[in-house]
């Protein structure tokens, strides 16, 4: 079954998220360079500190706390260097630290030297540069885990529409790379199941297909900032998160579908980008 992630710095929601079957609550401290890059995009810029991250490790049983830190930096006037940045978050209890937005080895090599084996790695390809680099980055020791920023890496293609990377193989070079190297990975994020522009039951079938392990459920999938009713969130979430194993299962089961659900969604996607241009 895919792990499932969810962005939260809320102990309430991250219970609920946990006891609905979410295994990792991600705390996301990213905010350097991140508001330029995606000027004008409806994308989740949260700015999660430490502070949040120990909170959210304090407040649940199973589920791993995942804490996506900034790119590599030197300390700002008003914000610690990358080096104090993950000793805090070390600190804090994170079990997983993400390294974001990174463009060359060294960057890599230093995110790697930082944590330093006190958690589990996890990069996040989301720059053309960094697919470049790929082959020489998985020659490094250490990482954990890799996912794919389809965000951000459609953005530094100039695509339109994020699965266009799904749908035109990139995600797929990908994958097979990290797979020969034994590497855990996931790619992208998903509403609930029949929902988004792309409905979300394509791209778990993908994820299926490519082998991939992990997936973020987003803010579509339950947006507690429109949503007050703790209720509604919790059925949301049961709901949700019930609808997508019952997918996966299904997945397991017909390995005919990911060949037709590809073409789909080649198709689909084809669709929405023909339309985007008119």
């Amino acid at each position: 079954m895919l792990k499932l992630m969810y962005i939260t710095n809320r102990p309430d929601i991250a219970q609920i998220a946990e006891s609905a079957g979410v295994d990792r609550i991600f705390v996301d401290m990213e905010f350097i360079g991140k508001d330029v890059r995606q000027k004008g995009m409806d994308t989740v810029k949260s700015h999660h500190t430490v502070e949040d991250a120990a909170r959210i490790k304090r407040s649940v049983e199973t589920a791993e706390v995942l804490v996506r830190v900034n790119p590599i930096h030197d300390a700002l006037p008003d914000y610690p260097s990358s080096e104090e940045e993950i000793d805090a978050v070390v600190k804090a209890g994170a079990d997983i630290i993400m390294l974001p937005y990174f463009k060359t080895v060294e960057e890599v090599g230093t995110f790697l030297r930082l944590v330093n084996g006190r958690a589990k790695t996890m990069l996040l390809i989301e720059t053309p540069e960094a697919v470049e680099r790929i082959d020489e980055i998985l020659e490094l020791p250490g990482i954990d885990e890799i996912h794919i920023g389809l965000n951000d890496l459609s953005i530094g293609y100039g695509r339109k529409f994020m699965f266009e990377l799904l749908a035109d193989g990139t995600v797929e070079q990908l994958c097979f790379k990290f797979r020969k190297k034994g590497i855990p990975f996931g790619f992208g994020g998903v509403a609930s199941v029949g929902n988004g522009m792309l409905p979300s039951e394509y791209i778990i079938k993908e994820h299926y297909r490519l082998g991939s392990g992990c997936v973020i459920l987003s803010r579509s999938f339950c947006d507690v900032d429109k949503v007050n009713h703790i209720g509604v969130i919790n059925a949301t979430f049961l709901r949700g998160v019930k609808e997508i194993r019952k997918l996966e299962k299904e997945c397991e089961r017909h390995s005919r579908f990911f060949y037709d659900n590809e073409r789909e969604l080649v198709r689909l996607v084809g669709l929405i980008t023909k339309g985007a241009e008119e």
